[in-house]
């Protein structure tokens, strides 16, 4: 009887091992997409399976936008950004404006999402302000009198060079009195 049980729960771990989950039934297969602007010109998407974990594998979302006046752009690509797993960017994308934007899932997940987004011209960060700075005399003249430093280093070298072998070298005594003769 124990013999059976031992057989069948064998069996039951070599089918689970045998039969390939696809990446979709792992989590439930539906993915939620949040679509938003990244401030500028572009669309960030934050992709989670429904149970609420991240997308751990990359999938090709694609990205379509209709703004004001009949501009259109896309279907684009989006690659996933370097923030985090589950994370798309589409880098500059839209001219400034109002823009509709449509994220879309391939199968597996067949999902799609739309959101309103405002882009804006990109700004540049205000240039730092010079700071007056002065040298004290540990930071003076680092550039000067390095020549020498390289050369006394040298020399050092050398010099260890060539007392190494005599400080492993055993020197041989001279047999003394009640020593042994030859």
């Amino acid at each position: 009887m124990r013999t059976l049980r031992i057989l069948a729960a064998a069996l039951v771990a070599a089918c689970l091992v045998a039969l390939p989950a696809g990446p979709a039934a792992a989590h439930g297969g539906k993915l939620k997409l949040s679509v938003g602007g990244d401030g500028a010109g572009g669309v960030t998407v934050l992709a989670v399976y429904s149970d609420g974990h991240r997308l751990d594998q990359p999938v090709r979302l694609t990205l379509t936008a209709k703004g004001e006046g009949d501009r259109t752009a896309g279907p684009v690509q989006l690659e996933m950004a370097g923030e985090g797993q589950g994370f798309y960017s589409s880098g500059p994308l839209l001219s400034p404006g109002r823009w509709r934007v449509t994220v879309t899932a391939p199968a597996p997940y067949k999902t799609s999402a739309t959101a309103t987004v405002q882009a804006r011209a990109a700004q540049t960060p205000p240039a730092p302000r010079p700071v007056a700075v002065q040298a004290g005399p540990e930071d003076r003249d680092r550039s000067g009198g390095g020549w020498w430093t390289y050369a006394a280093g040298g020399l050092v070298a050398v010099a260890l060079l060539a007392a190494v072998p005599l400080l492993l070298v055993r020197r041989r005594r001279p047999a003394g009195p009640g020593g042994p003769t030859a």
